[in-house]
């Protein structure tokens, strides 16, 4: 009778949970459980251990405060455990009764959650044996604790693997019967409500707001809508579409040179190494060209000075295209003569630096334009 009893308060109180369903989850769930019991009992002074009747059930209601932590109602019938004690009783135990506590969610990857729980059982120890005609019985509140592992198939339905541990269901009515109790189980729940929808209609406001008044992220006085270019550095001058402009600034090196001995156009040996680290120069920026330029010391007539600076020009020029590939669209060659001494005079020193070419490479640079 008690039992019935409990079941349909338990099964009355949950209606209003159901009813209380509307857009969104709600905080009230409901569900119920089946799993294997193991009570322990002192089996070992016992005459004979029967077999038991191990599998238990339970029914249960839960009000969620966060979605981490809760309290949870119900109704769970352990099973029955079977043996006969040493005063040669028949003794058909099993335990029933309301239980209250708090349970613990702990979400994992994707759908899978772990959870914990500790509370009372308020239980009837209940002999199916008889002793002298009657079913002796006995009423006690113990402490469980539990912990399982669930996963959400959906946002309403989960199911759990879970165990419970209960200490001190005691009977003082059946010998001062001590029990203990271990359950393993699965339960599936039920949570009301409805996952909330993202807010589609939301998109087309924001849309809208942007494209009424788009803004300027890089800074530089062209709208997002149509900058191309959304990331130009606020320092560089933009065109119509929000890109750098650029222009072509044109630079010019002098590579050194090499001398020559006196009223020579001819190479020395030991100028072709400086002749080679100017053509890998080339050959590193194809979009430069060179002019060599070739100069002369102050002896003897101006005139031949002119010829001779050009031919020491010119024979450096042809080994660059000849000898290591520059191609000759890229090289010119032109005569100072006595006209640009590097040193006045017709000292021994002037004449044998004068004696000389100039490499002055020119090269063209795409920069872009500050503000």
């Amino acid at each position: 009778m008690m039992k019935n009893t409990l079941k349909v308060v338990l099964l009355t109180s949950m209606l209003p949970f159901a009813a209380s369903a509307a857009e969104g989850l709600t905080p009230w769930y409901v569900g119920g459980g089946l799993g294997i019991n193991d009570y322990e009992q002192n089996c070992d002074n016992a005459l004979t251990c029967g077999d038991d009747d191990p599998y238990a059930w339970d029914v249960f209601g839960g009000y969620l405060f966060n979605e981490y932590i809760g309290i949870e109602l119900g109704y769970r019938d352990l099973g029955n455990a079977d043996w006969t004690g040493n005063d040669s009783r028949k003794y058909d135990v099993g335990a029933s009764g309301v239980s209250v506590g708090i349970v613990g969610f702990y979400p994992l990857a994707d759908k899978w959650s772990l959870s914990s729980e500790v509370g009372t059982y308020s239980y009837l120890l209940e002999n199916d044996q008889k002793f002298n005609g009657n079913n002796l019985s006995d009423s006690g509140v113990a402490l469980f604790v539990g912990a399982g592992v669930g996963y959400n198939f959906t946002d309403n339905l989960k199911l759990q693997a879970k165990y419970r541990r209960y200490e001190n269901m005691d009977a003082d009515v059946l010998n001062n019967l001590k029990m203990e109790s271990n359950y393993w189980g699965l339960a599936l729940s039920y949570r009301f409500g409805t996952a909330a929808a993202a807010p589609v209609a939301a998109a087309p406001v924001v849309a809208a707001v942007v494209a009424a008044a788009p803004g300027d992220d890089d800074k530089d006085g062209v709208t997002n809508n149509i900058d191309k270019c959304p990331d130009t550095p606020m320092t560089h001058k933009v065109d119509a579409t929000g890109c750098t402009v650029y222009e072509n600034v044109t630079t010019k090196y002098d590579l050194g040179g090499i001398l020559f001995a006196n009223d020579s156009a001819e190479i020395r040996a030991g100028s072709f190494a400086d002749l080679e680290k100017l053509a890998d120069h080339l050959n590193k920026y194809p979009q430069h060209t060179v002019s060599i330029e070739g100069h002369a010391s102050n002896v003897g007539k101006a005139a031949y000075n002119m010829k001779l600076s050009e031919r020491r020009a010119v024979a450096v020029a042809s080994s660059l295209n000849t000898k290591y590939g520059i191609n000759s669209t890229r090289i010119s060659s032109i005569g100072y003569g006595v006209t640009k001494p590097v040193m006045q005079g017709s000292s021994a020193e002037a004449n044998r630096v004068n004696r000389r070419i100039e490499a002055i490479v020119t090269g063209t640079e795409k920069r872009p334009v500050m503000r």
